[in-house]
């Protein structure tokens, strides 16, 4: 896949955070050498958090997310400030930049302990330093800039670096891409795992179960199945794929036997009938569990399905947007299951796309798709103000599963990782 057509979850996500003027969008537009933000000297240009795909080398395909001002006092104030803070919750490292000839003060501080409690890592570009006094060389420094509010060390013992640049002549440029690459090489190292990789060893066949309905996109596959199956063919095994109904046909082969059987969760009880209970079982939806989240806790979570009673409020979120069809899984299959399992009604809300409720106390439960469309840090953060709030959350696949009876059995490939 090239870098210009990876998708926005599988990219670093860079929050570019501080006042209004304070040159945040200038420097996207000096690290990108491009004009992909829109720049003014008018306070509040950028009115709400704007995604700016790109690469940086040494780093790869990122995404920087160009936020309002923290200091903004419209009337839209507390809105642009809440996008701010949504952005931070899918940021895997955030870039504070302060105004150098005004230094840091009270706004910034709110800032750093925002991300420090939030535990997302940060550098903060001291930019306008071709201005007046501030005029200076562009070395990185491991000290705040003169002003108001010196930074306080962090509560990891550590402070973030400070690179002094110029978003006008591009001063210390280098510097800080350096610095953002440092940063990204560290989250490396604590990076999601594999999708289904570490399940399998080189040479091993994962049959892919991928229904051709109406819900399929015309000529293309979705992309959690795209993904699935580079993961696979990265660690050297082989991806098999079948439509349902030829499954049978496999599997009346004597010597076809798969070390795991991936299938859409739409499926899971067609799919469970015909693999035998030897052949490991899973679904595309619980790989993507473990992958973008924490697969113990929405394990967890399936539990709470047999605590429901009738008249509960569930709320069903979906990262994506797109227009349901007839019996579309997540608002029509899904309810119908659990109040099946249920026996009787119980109230459903929907939440769909980048937005997430700020009250979650009101539900009894949390259902979540798979969020092939979010990065592992956005689909965290949701997972952790679930947790905030006391309430249990599952997803889609692990939802259909326990429905179905069969969610052991789902998990079962998952064991041997010691997450379950």
């Amino acid at each position: 896949m090239s870098l210009d057509k990876t998708p926005r979850s599988n990219r670093y996500h860079i929050a570019i955070l501080g006042r209004m003027n304070s040159g945040k969008s200038s420097l996207i537009n000096a690290l990108a050498q491009q004009d992909v933000a829109v720049v003014s000297s008018i306070a509040g240009t950028t009115t709400d958090a704007v995604h700016k795909a790109m690469e940086i080398h040494g780093t790869g395909p990122v995404v920087f997310i160009d936020t309002p001002g923290v200091d903004d006092a419209s009337l839209l104030s507390e809105a642009r400030i809440t996008r701010t803070k949504k952005a931070i919750d899918s940021a895997d490292l955030a870039i504070v930049v302060i105004d150098a000839p005004k230094g840091e003060g009270e706004p910034e501080q709110k800032l750093y302990a925002h991300l420090e409690e939030k535990q997302v890592p940060y550098i903060v570009a001291v930019n306008k330093i071709d201005i007046g006094d501030h005029e200076q060389d562009s070395s990185e420094s491991s000290s705040p800039s003169p002003g108001p509010g010196h930074r306080p060390s962090s509560s990891r013992g550590t402070s973030p670096p400070y690179v002094h640049v110029s978003a006008k002549t591009q001063a210390g440029r280098d510097k800080l891409l350096k610095a953002i690459s440092e940063q990204a090489a560290k989250a490396k190292e604590q990076r999601e795992p594999p999708i289904v990789g570490d399940l399998i060893n080189p040479g091993e066949i994962v049959l892919l179960v991928i229904p051709l309905d109406e819900q399929a996109p015309k000529g293309r596959l979705i992309l959690p199945q795209v993904q699935t199956i580079r993961d696979i063919l990265d660690h050297n095994g082989v991806a098999v794929a079948v439509k349902v109904e030829e499954l049978g046909q496999l599997f009346a082969e004597p010597h076809f036997s798969p070390q795991l059987v991936v299938t859409d969760s739409q499926v899971f009880q067609e799919v469970d009938k015909v693999v035998p209970p030897s052949v490991p079982l899973t679904s595309f939806s619980i790989l993507f569990a473990r992958h973008k989240g924490n697969l113990k806790l929405l394990a967890q979570g399936a539990q709470a399905l047999d605590l429901l009673q009738p008249g509960d409020m569930v709320l069903i979120a979906e990262a994506c947007t797109h227009h349901p069809i007839a019996d579309d899984i997540g608002t029509v299959q899904i309810p119908r299951l659990i109040d099946a399992k249920v026996g009787g009604a119980l109230v459903y809300e929907w939440q769909k796309g980048g937005d997430y409720p700020e009250d979650l106390t009101r539900y009894k439960l949390i259902i979540h798709c798979g969020g092939c469309m979010l990065n592992r840090r956005a689909m965290c953060s949701r997972l952790e103000a679930a947790a905030h709030a006391g309430v249990p959350i599952t997803n889609y696949g692990m939802t259909i599963a326990a429905c179905h009876g069969i969610l052991p059995r789902a998990l079962g490939p998952f064991r041997k990782t010691s997450l379950i």
